[in-house]
């Protein structure tokens, strides 16, 4: 393991769009221009969103950007064994608990007026069930969810973007109530399992880092570090997405799209292994940035 071994997870679940495709550049940048290892693996636990061919257009597209990978594409979906190794451990130090909270449920009890917690954080409601209200809860036909007690805890780390960032622990879901293991529990046991030193990913997963380290330290696994990059941005100032248009290689010609991602990076439009001579972290741009389709590539 190399603290420069990175990897880009994409979900095969459909095309990859211009902004997708910009993280996977940097990604690999960030682990080439260290002498670290870059692996590709597909995000497919999800098997009711994962659409058919998906993965082997999203391998394409990154090699159309001149892209490439060490060692064989790994499968969440192959590694369920990993996955309930570490279920286990966590069940016989007694951290997991059932959840029987719909969404729903959870919203209202999160907004109540006892006081609001930051968005998506779960109360912590089935923690404080009985045993007979477990057993009515299973016996009205709901299948729980897992969860690990966090106890709330606060995790700081260094970004090696952001800077100094804390946040707090929740009670999060490490499988979900169809059986299926949750992202925030494989993406911690794969990193570690396959060597990955620093997960460099958008800035909207900044918030899901204080969990992943609290469970690396929880399953006694290494931390790799971390890496946030600043977004794509749609016309509308909402993160790009497949409704903004003409955002995919299947809509813009690879070099021009790849021009515009050295570009609005401040690197020179040259092919990957050229660009590595001139990368440099320090110099990256903090702040997200628009693509607009087509538009944004007249005249390149």
């Amino acid at each position: 393991m190399s603290a420069h071994d990175g990897r880009y997870a994409p979900s095969p679940t459909g095309t990859l769009h211009v902004g997708n495709l910009r993280t996977a550049l940097l990604a690999w940048l960030f682990a080439r221009s260290g002498g670290g290892r870059f692996l590709v693996r597909m995000e497919d636990l999800d098997q009711g969103r994962v659409r058919a061919g998906a993965a082997g257009q999203q391998l394409e597209d990154l090699r159309s950007l001149g892209l490439d990978w060490d060692g064989p594409v790994e499968f969440q979906s192959h590694r369920r064994g990993l996955y309930t190794d570490a279920i286990e451990r966590l069940r016989g130090d007694g951290r997991l608990y059932e959840c029987f909270c719909t969404r729903a449920e959870i919203r209202e009890a999160a907004s109540a007026p006892h006081g609001p917690l930051p968005e998506g954080f779960y109360p912590g409601t089935c923690l404080k069930l009985t045993r007979s209200q477990r057993e009515r809860k299973r016996a009205g036909g709901r299948p729980p969810a897992l969860r690990v007690r966090a106890d709330m805890a606060r995790i700081a780390f260094t970004d090696r973007l952001l800077g100094p960032q804390e946040g707090p622990v929740d009670d999060f879901v490490l499988v979900r109530n169809d059986g299926a293991p949750a992202y925030q529990l494989a993406v911690v046991v794969d990193d570690a399992a396959q060597g990955i030193g620093e997960v460099v990913r958008g800035a909207d997963l900044l918030d899901s880092t204080p969990r992943q380290l609290f469970l690396a330290r929880l399953l006694g696994l290494p931390e790799a570090t971390y890496a946030h990059v600043p977004l794509v941005l749609g016309p509308d100032g909402a993160r790009l997405a497949k409704r903004h248009g003409a955002v995919t290689l299947q809509d813009v010609d690879p070099l021009v799209a790849r021009r515009w991602m050295a570009r609005s990076l401040g690197l020179p439009d040259v092919p990957p292994r050229e660009m590595i001579e001139a990368f440099d972290p320090a110099n990256l741009p903090h702040q997200p940035v628009r693509f607009a389709g087509t538009a944004s590539l007249r005249g390149l």
